[in-house]
């Protein structure tokens, strides 16, 4: 079980991820008419401060970086929670948003503000976009993802009972 996990993890990790920055290259495309690749700069600059916006590849790296591990953690972190609270497993749908809204808060009142990135100020409009991403991105793929694996790996201890 503990290989299937870690290879689940994975795969939805780099899905989630994926979509997720995929998404906020199309927003910020969308909204700026930039390059959506600064996004990369502005994930960086939590680390490295404003030095990341003049940086190159290396800071686009970084950011990429930066981005799968906090997608990852997140990951984990729901694979690990989803046994342990039952009901979890009755409604995919509001786990996912319900997860959706625990990763905005986690992201905006602790992660960011521990980070170098400059407080501004907040746009409701931004919040709900930057809201509705992670849900519809992270929270409900994983919602159904980690139901998904939990019911086969249930199933497979009752059919070798």
């Amino acid at each position: 079980m503990m290989k299937n996990l870690v290879y689940k993890i994975i795969k939805t990790g780099v899905l989630v991820g994926t979509l997720d920055i995929l998404t906020a290259f199309i927003y910020f495309f969308i909204k700026t008419g930039g390059n959506p690749l600064n996004v990369l700069k502005f994930v960086a600059s939590g680390i490295f401060g404003k030095e990341a916006f003049s940086g190159g590849n290396l800071m686009l790296l970084s950011g990429l970086i930066l981005h799968y591990f906090i997608a990852f953690a997140f990951t984990m972190f729901f694979f690990w929670l989803f046994p342990k609270i039952k009901v979890f497993s009755i409604n995919r749908m509001l786990t996912g948003i319900i997860y959706g809204i625990f990763i905005w808060v986690i992201m905006n009142l602790v992660v960011v503000r521990l980070s170098k990135i400059p407080i501004r100020p907040f746009n409701i409009v931004n919040a709900l976009i930057n809201l509705i991403i992670l849900i519809i991105c992270i929270g409900i793929p994983l919602s159904f993802m980690a139901n998904t694996f939990y019911k086969k790996q249930i199933s497979k201890a009752l059919n070798n009972k």
